[in-house]
């Protein structure tokens, strides 16, 4: 099986005794040439996860027979003719890779230190760098950290990590967190999976005599049967990764300024990463960054696949042709000061509006922190009261002691 070993030290910590006890990481290759492309994968998701991507970008979704195989940043023999390679792998915490037993194991930093470590065990001086959520979190972190190694950057429905990760309050998503909480088997997580990772419109499409999501939910009780359930350690351990996320103004200048394009890729009825969040970063990154808004939930790579797999396409061809950024960006020209955001909506609704929106999205974030403590002081509770529960005495104890 192809595996990658990372030291558990990170942070540059020369030690000697830990390079044989590192983290191992699973990952698989996807078709040949000369283009390469790195996909990083997201919270509880597997390599799996980006079925649709790879079989679109490289016309199959069966692994390489050479994957064992490692490149050399000097050799011509992955350099030449045509075609996408492709390298999708499981994060720490997930699948078939390590389990790190400590939270603070688990950051975007390391987790990039974990696809770098990849990069150079494949053999790949640079790559095109594609992450869905969580793995978009990380694959920025990736960027500021060598952006020398980056051919361009993909970011599918992102936020920026921290109070930005708390999905859209509402009486549904209370339930959702809860249901997800409570979910032990594989039906009920595949039941809370589909809810938070499409949209209602798309699940409730009829294909011949069933809906969308009846196939769907058949397709993750398998999926989820065979790998099993993602362990208490990862889950809080990615969890973890995705709350202390935050990407500082000078990485945010360094993925800017690096000569790459990047593409920001989210769905409107997506309920877990806010779009309001993806567009303020695809704002930041101007001018090499472009907003790519489609119909769709979280998981906008399933749910439509053909404009994703056509938007990464486009970003992977004008990367080779060198396309100016000012001839990339959709976005508006930005604006001088502090407040880019007020200042256009103050043009085009009012001083007043944009006041209120301002006001609005802080009561929001602080609505959204209070719903989080609350959701996990009901579970933790919900666990005290059963650990707490009297023990029952059997009738001939009772009477013995009668007697």
């Amino acid at each position: 099986m192809p595996f990658c070993t990372v030291g558990t030290q990170q942070g540059g910590v020369d030690d000697t005794k830990l390079k044989n006890s590192g983290v191992r990481i699973f990952y698989r290759t996807y078709g040949h040439g000369p283009t390469k492309v790195l996909l990083i994968i997201g919270l509880a998701g597997t390599h799996d996860s980006w079925g649709p991507q790879i079989k679109g970008l490289v016309g199959t979704d069966t692994p390489n027979d050479d994957e064992t195989s490692t490149g050399d940043w000097n050799s011509d023999d992955n350099e030449s003719g045509g075609g996408i390679q492709i390298c999708a792998f499981d994060n720490r915490g997930m699948g078939q890779s390590s389990i790190p037993t400590k939270k603070s194991q688990y950051t975007t930093e390391n987790m990039a230190k974990d696809a770098i470590a990849l990069l150079d065990h494949l053999g790949w001086k640079n790559a095109h760098v594609f992450g869905h959520s969580m793995g978009a979190m990380t694959a920025c972190k990736l960027a500021a950290m060598v952006p020398e190694r980056v051919l361009s950057l993909a970011l599918l429905n992102v936020t920026g990590g921290g109070f930005e990760c708390f999905p859209k309050l509402g009486r549904e998503i209370l339930s959702v967190a809860i249901r997800f909480l409570r979910a032990k088997t594989p039906e009920q997580r595949a039941a809370v999976d589909l809810d938070t990772h499409y949209s209602k419109e798309y699940l409730e499409e009829c294909v011949g005599h069933c809906t969308r999501k009846t196939i769907l939910y058949q397709k993750y009780v398998s999926a989820i049967s065979a790998i099993g359930m993602q362990s208490t350690r990862g889950f809080e351990g990615q969890l973890n990764a995705c709350w202390t996320h935050k990407l500082m103004k000078t990485e945010i200048e360094l993925i800017r300024s690096a000569g790459f394009l990047v593409s920001v890729i989210h769905g409107r009825h997506d309920i877990i990463a806010q779009i309001y969040h993806a567009r303020r970063l695809a704002e930041k990154l101007q001018p090499v960054a472009r907003m790519v808004e489609l119909r769709g939930g979280h998981l906008v790579s399933h749910e439509r696949t053909e404009e994703v797999n056509q938007a990464l396409l486009e970003l992977i061809k004008a990367s080779e042709v060198k396309i100016n950024p000012h001839d990339w960006t959709n976005l508006p020209k930005k604006s001088s000061g502090t407040r880019i955001l007020l200042i256009r909506l103050s043009v085009e609704v009012g001083n007043n509006v944009s006041l209120l929106f301002y006001l609005a999205a802080k009561l929001h974030f602080c609505l959204l922190y209070l719903c989080g403590l609350f959701v996990l002081a009901f579970d933790y509770g919900r666990r005290v009261v059963r650990s707490l529960k009297p023990i029952r005495v059997g009738p001939s104890l009772t009477a013995d002691n009668s007697q």
